[in-house]
């Protein structure tokens, strides 16, 4: 195919045509279909149940499909859903909160049970690192989810939490930190 220098249709850096439409938005579908397993990961750390973590991936995907021209290509798909998931997520926790404000006020909360759910014995909470995950604090667990479960950089991670890249390091630094402590001392209790 023959170009014209001055042809406007050209990517300037290139000199080649962009994409059609369809085969651009065919791509970004596969990516995000791709991304579908390691989104129902991040959103079963962030809600801790498997049905609002699903919830929670659709509306993500939803979002994502509507906002869908705002994507950047060349940046990383995974890094931007995460931060629409990460957004959604505080986003549902704050309606959640105040939607409970407004029922208290109403006085229409049913009482609450004294009754204290069944805990694992002591052993296996020691040897469930799903535990040991939950005892961090929130901030420091997301970090050490999306940079070590996730595999993330940590400018993307950074990106996702809209923190420096500085900031994500230390976090995930502390995370490790509090992990191998938080071992240590369920170690110590087994023996």
């Amino acid at each position: 195919m023959f170009l014209w220098k001055d042809n406007p249709l050209t990517n300037p850096v290139s000199g080649t045509l962009p994409a059609p439409q369809e085969k651009r938005g065919s791509s970004f579908h596969q990516e995000l279909l791709k991304t579908l397993p390691d989104l129902r990961g991040f959103a079963r750390f962030l809600t801790r149940d498997a049905t609002a973590a699903d919830d929670l991936v659709q509306d993500t995907v939803v979002r994502a499909l509507a906002a869908q021209t705002q994507f950047e290509t060349g940046t990383t798909l995974k890094a931007w859903l995460f931060t629409i998931q990460r957004n959604a997520f505080y986003e549902q926790r704050r309606r959640f909160s105040r939607e409970q404000e407004i029922m208290q006020d109403f006085e229409l909360d049913m009482p609450v049970s004294s009754e204290a759910p069944s805990m694992q014995s002591a052993r296996d909470a020691i040897t469930d690192l799903g535990e040991i995950l939950w005892k961090l604090p929130d901030l420091l667990r997301e970090a050490i989810i999306l940079v070590g479960a996730q595999e993330l950089s940590y400018e993307d991670a950074a990106c996702i939490c809209n923190v420096p890249a500085g900031t994500m390091k230390a976090r995930v630094s502390r995370a490790r930190s509090q992990l191998a402590a938080l071992t240590a001392t369920d170690s110590s209790l087994e023996n």
